[in-house]
């Protein structure tokens, strides 16, 4: 008897539910909050006209203005399709499937469970504090047999930095046991938290970034995984022989130019003065509970009836992102931070709904 194609690929991938990535979520909108992207486009132009060849594994100019930027030296980085590709990289070159775990804290980034789902990994949560800070206590608990311990900080969909103190605690109580990765996807909204620094201190230590965010260029898919140099020889035995195209590498290399540093650093102040006007007025507004501070391109919003309001405004063109299914965020909607005429439009949407009272559960 011949078995199907659902039947011939592996029952963990039967069994996984993929990241719900914004653009897999749908909608047909004009105001798209939902995916914490730059809400600009900014023009490049292509330099290298050299498409007939491979491109370099690691693009030299890449990495070393790369390396110049996060204060490090060239062995220390790795460049990547995106930081979602350095997370699965660590797993492949640390964990051995049915033997190592993963750990990390929800409610946090979901491409952790989702890379580890893939490979065939187990993963731990031990659910943050109600302040969202990590639980030392049960990590430490949970630490045998766990190789990869995934921090997000700024953390993703709250907002929060993790307590410095708490994350040497960890790397202390990590030493010799396991890798600990600092996924700083937004650490150019807050440069001074990086951690990248401290890399002469811990050996397994690891850092994600990303040009996604700040940089503006979600679209072009680059990341980069900064580490001591033995990691670093160990992740470049697993990754792809061209991870960067050759247009990616062009765009990269310029954004992280002299010029590029001062362009990405415009868009910060930017973001956030449209971010302090947006957490004023939803404060204002009679639909919100909460507004949680935040160190990021997003806000974390607790709302009265979320699933209306996430509809109707749906319904409306603004997209947003619901956070309900997420241990300790019900009622919860994560907003990016658009232009002035995006956050006012968001504003003015949640002013012409009905009166609360007239909505029927």
């Amino acid at each position: 008897m011949s078995l199907g194609i659902e039947q011939l690929a592996r029952a963990n991938v039967r069994a996984l539910t993929p990241y719900q990535s914004a653009r897999r979520l749908g909608g047909s909108g004009d105001v798209w909050l939902n995916a914490n992207e730059y809400p600009i486009a900014i023009p490049y132009e292509l330099t290298q006209q050299t498409l007939n060849r491979y491109p370099e594994c690691q693009p030299e100019q890449v990495i070393e203005r790369y390396a110049s930027y996060a204060g490090l030296q060239p062995d220390q980085v790795l460049t990547c399709r995106g930081a979602d590709e350095g997370i699965e990289l660590l797993m492949r070159a640390f964990c051995e499937p049915g033997e190592d775990a993963v750990l990390f804290c929800p409610p946090t980034y979901g491409m952790y469970s989702v890379s580890a789902e893939t490979i065939g990994l187990e993963y731990r949560t031990v659910q943050a504090r109600e302040n969202w800070q990590i639980n030392l206590e049960e990590i430490g608990a949970q630490l045998g047999g766990v190789k990869l311990i995934y921090l997000c900080s700024p953390n993703n969909p709250t907002g929060n930095l993790i307590s410095a103190g708490d994350i040497r605690t960890l790397l202390e109580m990590a030493r010799g046991k396991a890798l600990v990765i600092a996924d700083e996807a937004y650490i150019e909204f807050c440069p001074q938290a990086s951690v990248a620094s401290w890399l002469g201190e811990y050996p397994h230590l690891v850092v994600l970034r990303t040009l996604s965010k700040a940089f503006a260029l979600a679209g072009l898919r680059c990341g980069f995984v900064l580490a001591n140099a033995p990691v670093i020889t160990l992740l470049m035995k697993v990754i792809a022989p061209y991870p960067l195209s050759t247009p990616v590498a062009d765009v990269a290399a310029q954004a992280l130019s002299e010029q590029g540093l001062a362009e990405m650093r415009r868009h910060v102040k930017t973001i956030k003065e449209n971010r302090a006007l947006l957490i004023d007025a939803l404060r204002q507004s009679r639909w919100v509970e909460t507004v949680y501070e935040s160190e990021t391109n997003y806000l974390l919003v607790r709302f009265r009836a979320s699933s209306f309001v996430f509809k109707s405004l749906w319904n409306q063109g603004i997209i947003l992102r619901d956070q309900n299914k997420q241990p300790g965020l019900a009622d919860c909607l994560r907003i990016s931070i658009g232009t002035r005429a995006e956050c006012d439009h968001v504003i003015n949407a949640l002013a012409a709904l009905p009166a609360i009272d007239n909505l029927r559960e």
